[in-house]
């Protein structure tokens, strides 16, 4: 029999799993737009370990392997709420992704700015910590939501 506590404790893992699949779905889809692919190049573009991505692909054609890559993630999540099992391999895409987006950070020119004597950076990056601990968790424990 569960305790009022690890009630809670499920709850909340339940919601942060649906969380981060409905903002990764949200995300993934948008990878489709023109819009999106041309926002996300200069990051890309950037970033060493997958700037190379687009001489073999074009500018939409990266965005829409990410956002298959944020799609399929997202549906793993999903499913692991019943296959437990999966949410191991969710945890290792969602470290992945989020270490890869936070790397932009570091490896994009004129992310970073100072207001007022403060170091301030494009602060929708830094969100993916949040997603980015939940991978880590789900990885290290494939059984995070019990029965």
């Amino acid at each position: 029999m569960k305790t009022p506590a690890k009630k809670q404790q499920n709850a909340g893992m339940i919601v942060m799993i649906l969380g981060t699949a409905l903002v990764l779905l949200w995300i993934g889809i948008f990878k489709f737009t023109p819009t999106e692919a041309k926002g996300i190049k200069p990051l890309m573009e950037n970033q060493p370990l997958l700037s190379w991505m687009y001489s073999v692909l074009s500018v939409q054609g990266v965005s829409n392997f990410i956002g298959l890559v944020e799609i399929a993630t997202a549906v793993l999540l999903i499913v692991g709420l019943k296959i437990n099992k999966l949410l191991k391999y969710a945890g290792a895409l969602l470290i992945l992704t989020f270490v890869i987006t936070i790397s932009f950070l570091f490896t994009t020119p004129g992310v970073w700015k100072s207001v007022d004597g403060v170091p301030v950076t494009d602060f929708f990056i830094l969100k993916d910590l949040i997603p980015l601990g939940l991978g880590i968790v789900l990885w290290n424990d494939d059984r995070s939501v019990s029965k």
